[in-house]
């Protein structure tokens, strides 16, 4: 068990005003921005900070003196340094004193924007890829000054209030002593130099909007939902930071004739009655050319065949392409003639299956036949 006193070295009868003295000697001590992120240093900082906080509370210091422990841990299942237990008014306090030990990076440019856009396939292109141009209205560099935002024959300067960090330092008085604290300059903002003599035609920003055109290199395989990430071809940042980044979605047009399942295409044939019970040879489009299809003999509605390595290929540099699946779908006859109809019958009385009465006529055989 953890003894509160003997952390913050004070005895069992310590006042208020010397828990609070010694506290604030050892945070200065044992702070982790000052120990260089010295890891034992950092967790004796939160034991001495754990210990403050219930030394310096007269119910939870009564409770920890009977019990030996404070119900659910002064830290409870929060941030220590946060909204907690501690409260907002300790988060509040301790910001005061140690917010300002993380300092900003020096002359940090900004970074351009990212944007989307979307480019629209036929569905061949998705299988066997493309090249796609595309035209875009964003900021690109400057032309006059580069991208550095001053007049053509000018330089940026060294700015006067940060001497080029990009942040200033002030220092503030608490009940700890002298803090060093660091912020964003708010002269240059952060970028550590200044514009005297702006760019005419960027006026400083260093960009300009404009028509930019780019070819999207579609790979093979493609589909809808498949998003492109083109690094650095966004939006330029202003004064020469990194360009942002231009996401592609891909719009993929359906096929008549073909169905995606993943990497497997799907298509369907029609073919007679009698081709299914007798069998047959097709001649099927694909996407690579012409490709026959035998049909065997008693196929049923429904049967399907597989052409391996006619689908789609594998995305993301995978070997290999999916396969084409053939549905078979067999047409009845609705009309037939006088002739069919007595094969059909015959057919019928071979196999002993019963069928429908003969008609002699249709209705409309008997419409012309009381014309004539």
């Amino acid at each position: 068990m953890v003894d509160y006193y003997e952390v913050l070295g004070v005895s069992r009868n310590a006042s208020s005003e010397e828990i609070k003295r010694a506290y604030r000697r050892l945070a200065r001590q044992l702070h982790p921005d000052v120990n260089g992120g010295d890891r034992g240093a950092e967790e004796r900082f939160k034991l001495v900070t754990e210990a403050y906080d219930v030394l310096s509370d007269p119910d939870k210091r009564r409770t920890y003196d009977r019990t030996g422990s404070v119900q659910g841990g002064p830290f409870g299942p929060g941030d220590p340094f946060g909204g907690g237990p501690f409260g907002p008014d300790f988060s509040d306090l301790f910001q005061s004193v140690f917010g300002g030990f993380t300092q900003q990076p020096q002359g940090a440019q900004r970074r351009g924007e990212d944007i989307e856009t979307e480019v629209r396939l036929t569905f061949e292109e998705a299988v066997f890829g493309a090249q796609k141009e595309i035209s875009l209205r964003m900021p690109a560099v400057c032309g006059t000054c580069q991208g550095s935002g001053a007049r053509p024959g000018t330089q940026p300067r060294v700015c006067s209030q940060c001497q080029g960090t990009g942040a200033v330092r002030r220092i503030t008085q608490s009940f700890l002593g002298r803090m060093v604290t660091t912020a964003t300059c708010d002269v240059c903002r952060g970028e550590g130099t200044v514009i005297a003599d702006p760019c005419p035609d960027c006026r400083g920003e260093g960009r300009r909007t404009q028509e930019r055109r780019f070819v999207v290199d579609v790979p093979p395989g493609a589909d809808n939902g498949l998003v492109l990430k083109l690094s650095g071809k966004g939006p330029a940042a202003p004064r020469g930071g990194q360009p942002g980044t231009l996401y592609v979605h891909v719009l993929v047009e359906p096929s008549e004739r073909f169905e995606r399942r993943g990497n497997d295409l799907i298509t369907r044939v029609q073919i007679s009655a009698p081709q299914a019970v007798l069998g047959t040879k097709l001649e099927l489009e694909t996407l690579d050319g012409l490709e026959v299809i035998e049909i065997p003999a008693g196929t049923q509605p429904g049967w399907a065949t597989r052409v391996r390595g006619r689908g789609v290929p594998a995305l993301s540099g995978r070997r290999g392409r999916g396969d084409l699946i053939v549905e078979v779908q067999v047409t009845i006859p609705s009309e037939l003639t006088a002739e069919e109809d007595e094969l059909w019958r015959r057919l019928a009385a071979l196999r002993g299956e019963l069928v429908s009465e003969h008609h002699d006529q249709s209705l409309l055989s008997k419409l012309r036949s009381a014309f004539k």
